[in-house]
Parts: structure tokens; sequence; C-alpha cells
């Protein structure tokens, strides 16, 4: 996967669906925005840069709002595929839309995602790993934030075999704002990394950072690494990262690091907190106590555990992707039923 082989362009199928208004284009490798935002930051976004043929190119333009989510789907065609890809996003000043990145099937995909949101404009990108179990996926998204512009970024990994996915914000000028959220749930042998880094470098400037992952069954590998650095120009600025991990099963490893850099003590607020644990006895107790049975209770529980990130993406047919996913990976923990779908 780290070796610079050359792209095969059937690796995978690409489906994209753009609402009214928005536009779409490919851009050349060295034709700007692409490659104005992201430096690569390890081998794999290096080759991803070099090896990567056209990039899809989409354009919201300036004060335009989007009603409908833009939808990328990114269909594998074979483990034994590769596929390098490059992904260029621009939101214009004052503009609004979400863009829904979902990948399925199977191959080992290399892609770096580039993200401009301009000056008061308000962009959610949605990434969704739900590719099959022997599946590779490696990506860098890179994103730069305007002026009081509002960025939210949120990861969604439950397939894959291996999938390791870097998430980057800088800021363009103060007043910005980034979100960044995260919903794992890793099987036996799976191992599925996220590292973040958040780029403090104007004043004025928000994050929030929130993970959650569960973990069940044998050899199965988490790992969260969330770097926050607030530079000495970057007064005024308020910061929070969270990642919290449930372990389900025995057998399990989850490695969760929380950085953070101050380089000035003008800040409005800075943190960071990370948790491991097992089911709470307390709640189970609780539920127990009221009727509930064990196997429901435990349900329940896991359920409670993702829901405030999933009442967050603001996309229903997303929320509905991960509450079935969430469902199928009970029946593997506690034996409950998927419940059917419509």
């Amino acid at each position: 996967m780290f070796e610079p082989v050359p792209t095969d362009d059937l690796a995978v199928e690409h489906e994209v669906s753009v609402p009214h208004g928005v536009v779409q284009g490919v851009l050349a490798p060295g034709q700007a925005p692409r490659g104005t935002v992201l430096v690569p930051a390890d081998r794999p976004a290096a080759i991803a840069s070099a090896q990567a043929g056209e990039a899809l190119h989409l354009q919201v333009p300036a004060e335009h709002v989007a009603t409908e989510p833009i939808r990328i789907t990114v269909t594998g065609r074979g483990a034994d595929r590769r596929s390098n890809a490059h992904y260029v996003v621009e939101a214009g000043a004052h503009s609004e839309a979400t863009v829904v990145l979902h990948h399925q099937g199977s191959a080992q995909h290399n892609a770096n995602l580039e993200v401009v949101v301009g000056d008061g404009a308000r962009l959610t990108v949605i990434s969704v790993q739900d590719w099959d179990a022997d599946a590779l996926h490696t990506g860098q998204h890179e994103a730069r934030v305007g002026r009081d512009a509002s960025y939210q970024h949120i990861a969604v990994s439950f397939g894959g075999d291996v999938v390791r996915l870097q998430s980057n914000v800088s800021y363009a000028g103060p007043g910005g704002r980034a979100e960044l959220l995260g919903l794992y749930f890793v099987d036996g042998g799976q191992h599925i990394e996220h590292r973040l880094f958040v780029d403090h470098n104007t004043p004025k400037s928000e994050s929030n950072v929130d993970y959650r992952g569960a973990l069940q069954g044998a050899g199965a590998h988490a790992v969260w690494i969330g770097d926050v650095l607030i530079r000495k120009a970057a007064e005024g600025i308020d910061t929070y990262e969270s990642n919290r991990n449930l372990v389900l099963t025995d057998g399990c490893r989850a490695d969760s690091v929380p950085n953070l850099e101050i380089e000035t003590g003008e800040i409005a607020g800075a943190g960071h907190a990370s948790t491991t644990g097992r089911f709470d006895d307390e709640q189970l107790f609780y539920l127990r106590s009221r009727g509930i049975d064990e196997t429901e209770a435990r349900r329940l529980v896991v359920h409670g555990f993702f829901a405030d990130i999933i009442r967050r993406i603001g996309v229903d047919e997303v929320e509905e992707l991960l509450l079935a996913a969430v469902e199928r990976e009970l029946e593997i923990t506690v034996g409950v039923p998927a419940a059917p779908t419509a």
C-alpha cells in the first residue's frame, strides 16, 4: 500500500451526484486550486498526490445554498486492485453545502481530499468508510477555513481490513470554526486509525473534536491521535478535543493520544480528554432494575454511546445507514438480531 504503484483507473468506480447550482469539473495535476491547501503529511498522501490523474473538482458558488447533499460514491472492484485519487471541494463565500463521500466494495484505495471553505461559508463533509472486510484505505483530508466560516468534518469507519484517515484543519482568517466528529466500530482483526491535526494559526478561531469508537473481537485495534497546535499569533481561541472508546469484549486494543501544544497565554479555553473502558455497570444496573434484560440493556448503552454523534450528522440517509450498521455489529456482540430494513 505504501509503494508508488501506478493507478489502476478501473480499480474503483466513482458515482457523483450534484444538486442544482453546484459546478462539477476536473483539475489536472498542478492546476490550482489543486495542491494549494494540501501538503502531504505522509508517504501514502505523497503517493496519491503524485500518482492520481485528474482530480474531481466540486465548486459551490458564492452565496449559493445547496438544498441537497453533494454525493460521491466510491465503489471498489477488487481487493487486489490499487487506486490513487484526488478530490477538491470549494465552498464560495457565504455559501452552504454538505458533501457525502461514501466508500464501499473492496479495493486498495489511497485518496486525498482538499477543502477550501470561503469567508462566511458553512460546509459539512461526511466521509463514510463502509468497505468490505478485505479493503485497505488510506487518506488525507485537508481543509482551510476562511474568516467567520464554519466547517464540520464527520468520519465514520466501520468496514475495511485497514483504514487510516488523516483529517487536518487550518484557518485563513479570524472567526473560523471547525468541528471534527468521528464514529467507528472495530471488529476482530481490523485496524482503524484516525489522526487529526488542528492548526490554530489565526486569532479568535474555534475547534471542537469528538470521536467515539467501540471495539469487539480478538485483535480489534483502534488508534486515535489528536493534535491541536495554538500558535503564538492565535490569541483568543477556544478548543477542546475528546476521544472515548467502549471495549465490548476481551482481546481488543485502543490507543488514544490527545496532544495540545500552546504557544500563547491569551486563550479563551483549551482542553482535552481521553477515556477507554467497558460497559458502565451503573447504567446496566439502572436499566435492568427497570425490567430490561441484559441483552437489551447492553444494546441501549451502545446506542446511547453513539447517539450524540449520529444526531449531529443531519443527513437522514447517513443516520439510517449508521443505525443499521450499529445493529449489525450488536448482533455479533450481544446476539441481538439486526432490525429489518424497509
